[in-house]
């Protein structure tokens, strides 16, 4: 796997994997196969997009949005996360997840986003990316009602988060 910022020349691949996985992201997320221009156009401190890519297809299995990001004393950001069709469930979205949260941690001065501290945001019912976070090593921190407005009303979700000293992927410490 490798992961990578989006570009201008992902777009009708994008969108033929978010067509692709309807049904699969649809239960949790927006279904929008053509606003990969417009994430382009949002990318920026706040937000970073990586693209899970599997190397040797070159098919797109992913991608990872870290919103949210607020830098100075707290260094966070939160991560939300799709898989695509046909990847999903066959753990190259897992091994993808471990190199985006390597680079969330990793120093600015090698390329990293500098955070200490990542928190992932699941609703109760979507046990699949509970589990994901649980793979990756993230501690369940609570329950927070009503947090988000999707598919036509607010959702409760569960939160999970890691600091970077809990992160044992990240070499060079």
């Amino acid at each position: 796997m490798t992961i990578r910022a989006p570009r201008p020349v992902d777009v009708e691949q994008y969108a033929e994997a978010v067509r692709r996985s309807a049904e699969h992201i649809g239960r949790w997320n927006p279904v929008e196969p053509d606003g990969l221009p417009e994430l382009l156009g949002r990318q920026g401190s706040g937000l970073r997009t990586f693209l899970i890519v599997d190397q040797e297809t070159g098919g797109l299995v992913g991608k990872c949005n870290v919103a949210n990001i607020v830098m100075g004393r707290f260094c966070n950001g939160a991560l939300g996360y799709d898989s695509y069709e046909p990847f999903a469930g066959t753990g190259r979205m897992t091994e993808g997840m471990l190199l985006v949260v390597d680079r969330c941690f990793a120093d600015q001065s090698t390329g990293g986003l500098g955070l200490h501290r990542l928190e992932i945001n699941v609703q109760p019912e979507n046990e699949r990316s509970i589990a994901m976070a649980r793979r990756l090593g993230f501690r369940h921190e609570g329950f927070t009602p009503r947090m988000l407005y999707l598919g036509g009303s607010w959702r409760d979700h569960e939160r999970f988060a890691m600091t970077a000293e809990e992160w044992p992927g990240l070499t060079g410490r």
